[in-house]
């Protein structure tokens, strides 16, 4: 019996630790402004190393370079 709580005390150490590992790093840096089309209005956001997109009620994806702000691609959603 004390060896399950023992066991049970430790991969709950472990779990605590590796939440605190995963969370104490830098916050990804999120654009200042976020320029939409007329007309379009956001309803997600997601991004990567270099791009970020934004998912509008049209139901495009509208992929922006992180760096300039400039549009890159649009991607209609069916």
């Amino acid at each position: 019996m004390t060896v399950l709580t023992a066991t049970m005390i430790f991969g709950l150490l472990v779990v605590i630790g590796l939440l605190v590992i995963r969370f104490s790093g830098k916050a990804p840096d999120l654009p200042d402004v976020i320029t939409l089309p007329d007309g379009e209005t956001a309803v997600a956001f997601t991004q990567g190393a270099d791009w970020y997109a934004i998912v509008t009620q049209a139901n495009q994806i509208l992929i922006f370079d992180r760096t300039t702000g400039a549009l890159r691609q649009t991607v209609e959603i069916e």
